[in-house]
């Protein structure tokens, strides 16, 4: 296994500078993006594409200092129900599949997106309660006319460009559970997996290492961030998991993302390492830094410092013991 950050936190370097800086602690792999909500400070994708010599050029910068790319990001809303939002996530989504077809990056992860309730809709609805029934009216239509014929078709020219797909489990989009990444996977096909990021699943009370062996028994994990969540408890009392206060008001907030480590201990990382491995996965533990109470760099730093003495390097080989 590699360990890895989301560069979107170093946003204000340019590619080299970022390059040596994350290199610099013990980094080993790159998660670039490319547009959308990550931005693509270090990607430009449509520059990328018009200039096969840019392309070779970009490359060696990332691997001439012992790096890879564990993928492409371009998180947004493809099936929000304002086309004009929705096309250019769309168009978006696509170059970054093409460029990292021709890059040779086996992942792009993104959001599902979350479609409108119905074709004259302008905003999002996202079901979350099976009664009164009107919502599982809206859920039943969203898939079967909006979210499995889209994602059909992206899954098809995924494979054709050899990338796998890695939906991030979100709240507010339609694939946010294990359960519906792995509905869409099967109606779509193997293409379709996850970016399995753990802080969204604590604050749905999902266990991760649970998450993990459901996805990991159908070979459903594509990629893995790395980010951990404080439950406040009495917040939660006061406001349930589904909670609207602003993410800048974590006094009063039932849960708030934090770095590596400071939200569960090491332990516990080193249990959701080990399920990865044990279930098949031995690629990137990418970091994505969004701790409101430090730094870029203190939390980054502190993140690197949980992850890697818990990283698994080497493959068993024979078990000499039995």
């Amino acid at each position: 296994m590699k360990l890895g950050v989301f560069t979107v936190l170093f946003s204000d370097k340019n590619l080299d500078e970022m390059l040596d800086h994350v290199a610099s602690k013990g980094i080993e792999a790159v998660e670039l993006g490319t547009g959308g909500f990550p931005g693509d400070a270090h990607c430009k994708v449509d520059e990328l594409l018009a200039d096969e010599q840019k392309q070779k050029e970009f490359m060696e910068k990332i691997e001439s200092r012992g790096l890879i790319v564990s993928a492409l990001s371009c998180h947004g809303n493809p099936l929000h129900p304002q086309k004009r939002i929705a096309e250019k996530a769309d168009t978006l989504f696509d170059k970054t599949v093409e460029l990292a077809g021709k890059l040779g990056i086996p992942v792009v992860n993104t959001f599902s997106g979350c479609p409108g309730d119905h074709e004259d809709a302008k905003y999002p609805n996202w079901p979350v309660a099976p009664w009164p029934t009107e919502f599982q009216e809206i859920l039943k239509w969203q898939w079967e006319e909006k979210i499995i014929p889209y994602w059909k078709e992206k899954a098809a020219c995924a494979e054709k460009h050899q990338v796998k797909i890695g939906l991030e489990l979100h709240g507010g989009f339609s694939v946010h559970t294990p359960a519906t990444l792995l509905r869409l996977r099967e109606a779509c096909g193997p293409a379709i997996g996850a970016n399995l990021d753990p802080s969204h699943m604590w604050w749905q009370g999902i266990d991760p290492v649970e998450s993990i062996k459901i996805l990991g028994r159908e070979n459903a994990i594509h990629h893995f961030h790395a980010k951990d969540t404080v439950i406040d408890q009495p917040n939660v009392n006061r406001n349930g998991i589904t909670d609207m206060t602003s993410y800048d008001d974590m006094q009063n907030r039932a849960w708030y993302f934090r770095t590596v480590g400071f939200g569960h201990d090491a332990k516990v990382w080193a249990d959701m390492i080990s399920m990865l491995r044990l279930y098949g996965y031995d690629y990137v533990v990418s970091i994505e830094h969004e701790d409101g109470l430090m730094s870029i760099d203190e939390g980054f730093t502190k993140a690197v410092n949980t992850l890697q003495p818990v990283m698994v390097k080497e493959s068993v080989g024979d078990m000499w013991w039995a």
